[in-house]
């Protein structure tokens, strides 16, 4: 007897959690392929900072019983200065999070195979997908296939619908601590808030983070890419581990502070323009795009929406009479990332990459110019409107941004 569903989709992470849960409510026979067993999960995949906005929050039905804490500001530090800004936020139990989105859909009709490692698709006579591959010999048939398993990403990688460039991975280890002074007298109060870090001195090519979830506790880690900013900064034989125990070893916000035991998350994703998303009945979702924010890193909220995308056009395509499941009718997807998950990436892409060449120096100026801009100018440009990103430029920038050209250019 052929195992076969509208759907499968490979990964119960954000996105591949969420677009089963909106394809289950809307009545689809979903199956989700998930590589940890249950008993575990998410314990290897339980790697994300978890700070989101309650725009999300609100618009996926989060109940708050998955929030470590609330938060009122987002505050950005350079090495001698820093900017505080009003954006209310939450720092999600992420673990929590991602079980709640496993319940939920299967209170609504979705099944879930846990200890079930995809690993290829299966391709029809014609070459299109029609099922995949997991636990070696094991194989299950679906209307739609949707890759959401991250970087991983081994059924979009098989189609060439991906290709996921290594330098432009980034990479992040961060720690849950205790203990932590966080209303110390040198900093800003960050008793109430999510902390953004730039200093090459702690994360070359990067930024560092301190996210409140509690009087004394907090997430706290450091992400970068190996880029020409990281390699020009990097300490020889230095790991990412080793960045972050140097940045609590100095930092006096830490100096009574402890690592809280099991609670060390890892992970990884690609900061570049997204190539293809979809093929004949097949999409992908969330990181596997990749979908993340490309300034702060962001990454629950980019997700949840790009597989909500995706539930919408197989929804669309498969309520249709004909039941067009072609590329060209599942385009739609890639038509609505654009538009609603990751509007105007190109020149965002372009302020992250340009920031992350800045020299520390620059981050004390460009701290003075937010303070000295009206209050949304940030918000603006982190939208990717040109007019406010030019705001916080100026003259002297020339020799970076001439660097940042011959960079693009390679050469």
């Amino acid at each position: 007897m052929v195992d076969r569903y509208d759907v499968v989709i490979a990964g119960a992470g954000p996105a591949g959690a969420q677009c089963a849960r909106d394809l289950a409510t809307r009545g689809y026979d979903v199956v989700v392929l998930e590589t940890e067993p249950e008993d575990e999960f998410p314990r290897q995949s339980n790697k994300s900072t978890a700070g989101t906005f309650p725009s999300m929050m609100s618009s996926f039905g989060i109940p708050d019983d998955v929030v470590m804490s609330y938060t009122d500001d987002v505050v950005l530090e350079s090495p001698n200065n820093h900017y505080k800004s009003y954006q209310p936020g939450a720092v999600l139990e992420f673990a929590e999070f991602k079980r709640f989105l496993v319940e939920h859909g299967r209170e609504n009709g979705a099944e879930y195979r846990f200890d079930a490692r995809v690993s290829r698709p299966i391709l029809d006579d014609d070459g299109v997908i029609e099922g995949v591959r997991y636990n070696g010999d094991e194989e299950v048939y679906a209307e739609v296939v949707v890759d959401a398993t991250g970087p991983a990403a081994p059924i979009a990688s098989a189609l060439d619908v991906v290709d996921l460039e290594r330098e432009n991975q980034a990479i992040g280890i961060e720690y849950e601590m205790e203990g932590v002074e966080m209303n110390h007298p040198e900093y800003a109060d960050l008793r109430r808030a999510m902390m953004l870090r730039l200093d090459h001195d702690i994360a070359p090519g990067g930024y560092s983070w301190i996210f409140a979830t509690g009087e004394d506790t907090a997430k706290v880690g450091i992400c970068y890419i190996q880029n020409d900013r990281h390699r020009e900064f990097a300490q020889d034989g230095q790991t990412v581990d080793g960045y972050l125990d140097a940045w609590v070893d100095r930092d006096p916000r830490f100096a009574d502070a402890e690592k809280i035991d099991g609670k060390v998350h890892r992970g990884s994703a690609h900061i570049q323009m997204p190539d293809e998303m979809h093929t004949d009945r097949f999409l992908a979702i969330g990181d596997t795009v990749p979908s993340i924010d490309p300034l702060w890193g962001e990454g629950i909220h980019k997700g949840m929406k790009s597989a909500r995308a995706a539930a919408a056009t197989v929804d669309r395509c498969l309520t249709d009479s004909e039941r067009r499941l072609d590329a060209e009718s599942l385009a739609v997807y890639e038509r609505l990332w654009h538009r609603d998950v990751a509007p105007r990436m190109k020149a965002r892409l372009m302020l992250t990459r340009l920031l992350y060449l800045a020299p520390n120096e620059r981050y004390d100026q460009f701290m003075r110019d937010l303070q000295r801009a009206e209050e949304n100018t940030l918000e603006k440009a982190n939208r990717g409107q040109k007019a406010s990103m030019a705001k916080l430029l100026h003259l002297s920038d020339l020799p970076l941004l001439t660097k940042f050209a011959r960079e693009q250019l390679g050469t």
